[in-house]
């Protein structure tokens, strides 16, 4: 397998391996201190003043104190978000990326307002295999049952981070969809419904059901009310880990990130269900952002660093998979991959399988 994390590159030396380690030492001071710089309208008050701010102008600018601001700015200075010359400071590239780029706001605020605190416990979430740092916000086994109750900030940055990577490939998933012309189309793991409305407002000629938790169905029988589709879209509340089978023989079955969301075990388990749940000439999509099918290493690093939230806040026995992981639990469910597309959206790939060869 390609390692899209060293290819081609030197060897550091000693020294520059020493200050990477540095980094990674401090790298929770310097995301709070970045954070920071971003809300307190720091990098926002430089960028408007291209030709520099000393500490007295930024003062009266922000309303920061002379000493909040020498703290903030010079560990800002030390990640290449902020430089100094003389007493003038400036904000870099990095910086623009920090206060302009949709997709590195989304990622720190899912990081700091969910993961944050959850990640203090997860040497003992990776011994116990479940999500002890869920703690912080409620007792429920997974989070999955508690998304609805989730502190306001929490729960809009857990779903800013979910639909910006899913609904960016959501119109070329559902022209895939459509491509395949099914009478009935399942989805599982719907989440707020917007695949499944979506698909329904493109189309009068798919039968559209969405299987999803009771928690998770109320949010998607709101959503399809506002749209007026109730009576193009059936919900069915339920446990894709019950024993009970999918009621029904699907043309096509929908997963969209949401494999991720278990262990390869159950991953095989709820494949195999699927599976004795379609039709006879029908098939399952999977939408996944699979990490080593990724165009760039920037891309690959958001996703793998992704893991950690499944293990201490969302279950603690998932994770982001590679395709070699994917394919190993398709082959294990007795299913054939026919069509494997690369590069919808952000950063998502599409697995069509089959029950047989065609």
């Amino acid at each position: 397998m390609k390692d899209l994390f060293h290819e081609e590159k030197e060897q550091p030396s000693a020294l520059d391996a020493q200050y990477k380690a540095q980094r990674i030492a401090f790298a929770p001071i310097i995301f709070q201190a970045a954070r920071v710089l971003r809300d307190l309208e720091i990098l926002r008050v430089l960028h408007e003043h291209r030709d520099g701010l000393d500490i007295a102008g930024l003062k009266r600018e922000t309303g920061v104190s002379e000493y909040g601001l020498e703290v903030l700015l010079e560990t800002g200075m030390s990640a290449d978000i902020v430089h100094r010359e003389d007493s003038l400071w400036f904000l870099t590239k990095t910086g623009w990326f920090l206060l302009k780029d949709e997709m590195t706001n989304i990622n720190m605020d899912y990081n700091h307002y969910v993961n944050y605190r959850a990640l203090f416990h997860l040497e003992d979430c990776i011994a116990e295999e479940r999500p002890i740092g869920l703690k912080e916000f409620g007792d429920w086994p997974v989070i999955y049952p508690g998304l609805s109750s989730l502190p306001e900030k929490v729960r809009d940055s857990w779903f800013r981070f979910d639909h910006y990577y899913s609904d960016s490939a959501l119109k070329e998933g559902q022209s895939r969809v459509l491509s395949e012309k099914p009478g009935n189309f399942l989805e599982i793991g719907g989440n707020t419904g917007n695949f499944s409305i979506s698909l329904a407002e493109s189309s009068d000629d798919i039968a559209i059901s969405l299987f999803d938790l009771p928690e998770q169905i109320t949010l998607v029988e709101r959503n399809i009310l506002e749209k007026g589709l109730q009576d193009r879209i059936a919900t069915v509340a339920g446990n894709i880990l019950d024993e009970e089978p999918l009621s029904g023989e699907w043309d096509l079955i929908w997963m969209s990130q949401f494999l991720d969301c278990f262990s390869k075990k159950d991953v095989v388990r709820i494949l195999e269900k699927a599976k004795a749940a379609l039709s006879r000439r029908g098939r399952i999509m999977i939408m996944e952002p699979l990490w080593d099918r990724q165009r760039f290493e920037a891309s690959a690093y958001c996703i793998i660093n992704t893991s950690p939230y499944f293990t201490v806040m969302a279950n603690g026995c998932s994770k982001m998979y590679s395709f070699a992981d994917m394919e190993w639990c398709i082959n294990e469910a007795g299913l054939v991959i026919s069509e494997v597309v690369d590069e919808l959206g952000i950063c998502q790939s599409l697995i069509k399988c089959e029950s047989h060869g065609e």
